[in-house]
């Protein structure tokens, strides 16, 4: 871990250590040590440039949920201290919304959703990220619809010309990485799966995912089998069956007491023009920022399976997308 803190012994320590000490040891001045002055944060909702603005939004996020813990259930990670390296943190929060914020007057309620942070670090310090929020399992563990949240939030942030417009490529910054992932079999193999998937050949899913399959998606939905997967997969793509699907960054990992794993990093952009989990096509242009990570193995000796798959992308923000363009508000 040359150029890193020492009592980091590997980088999934560093990236587990340094979320915990940043949110639940509220260590937020920390982040003067840990994360690049100008760093680029791209979410799905919107894009944050400067450590200055993360450092607000994590003291708004803190007094907005006090008791939140940051589980860390995996890192997959690529590259070498010496030219960089980029992991793809999955991360199980819990958290009570106990204060006033962005989510609106306190509720009490008790949640669970998931994250997942693609960070770039160099020199004990992340310099470019990439965070995907389950937003819909968020608002909907609050009583909401995610629909009427996005509405909702366009109205507080001050109508559709003033109010914060989701990422998109166009609004892209190029950050100091640049990378595409490695060239690992079990990431090749996880990116032909979600290429097949994507290119509307569904068979793919009972020939490569395991019968048992546990999934882990969007809106906070688990899944048991096959027809999980092909109902969350099939309702997204028919959505958008003639946006632009692409991998913007792939790893596929091996090490020592842990399944074979792969994270994914897609984009899919183009026009709501199908009826799928987006309801009624409206024609309006959305950007959707996605990630995926999945486990491998053989219960039957020699039949190596896709066994467990997380994905996750922002609801709310695909509905702002749509909203704002449609005008429904």
């Amino acid at each position: 871990m040359k150029g890193f803190n020492p009592k980091f012994e590997n980088f999934p320590d560093y990236i587990i250590g340094i979320t915990k000490e940043i949110w639940e040891d509220r260590g937020v001045a920390t982040l003067h040590e840990y994360y690049a002055p100008d760093i680029v944060v791209r979410s799905p909702a919107s894009i944050v440039l400067g450590n200055q603005n993360v450092i607000g939004a994590t003291l708004a996020t803190l007094a907005e949920f006090p008791d939140r813990e940051l589980l860390g259930e995996d890192v997959i990670w690529s590259g070498t201290p010496e030219e960089g390296l980029l992991s793809s943190h999955r991360i199980l929060t819990t958290a009570t919304h106990l204060g006033d914020g962005v989510y609106g007057k306190a509720t009490g309620k008790k949640l669970a959703y998931r994250v997942i942070a693609d960070c770039h670090a160099k020199n004990n310090a992340i310099d470019d990220e990439w965070l995907i929020r389950d937003q819909g399992a968020i608002v909907r563990q609050m009583g909401r619809d995610p629909v009427e949240y996005a509405r909702d939030l366009i109205k507080k942030e001050g109508g559709p010309e003033l109010c914060v417009k989701p990422f998109s490529p166009s609004i892209d910054q190029i950050g100091p990485y640049t990378g595409r992932g490695n060239d690992n079999e079990w990431g090749a193999r996880h990116a032909d799966i979600l290429t097949r998937i994507m290119n509307a050949d569904i068979t793919v899913i009972k020939a490569e995912y395991d019968r048992a399959i546990q999934s882990e998606v969007t809106g906070g939905i688990t899944g048991y089998g096959w027809d999980p997967v092909e109902r969350f997969w099939m309702g997204l793509r028919a959505s958008f069956p003639s946006a632009k699907f692409q991998i913007e960054h792939q790893i596929g990992r091996e090490d020592p007491y842990l399944s074979p794993r792969s994270a994914i990093r897609w984009g899919l952009t183009g026009k709501h023009d199908g009826w799928g989990s987006f309801g009624k096509p409206t024609g309006a242009n959305v950007h959707i920022m996605g990630a995926s990570h999945v486990e491998f193995g053989d219960i039957k000796p020699g039949e190596i399976k896709l066994r467990r798959e997380w994905t996750l992308f922002d609801e709310t923000a695909v509905w702002k997308q749509i909203l704002l363009q449609t005008g429904d508000l």
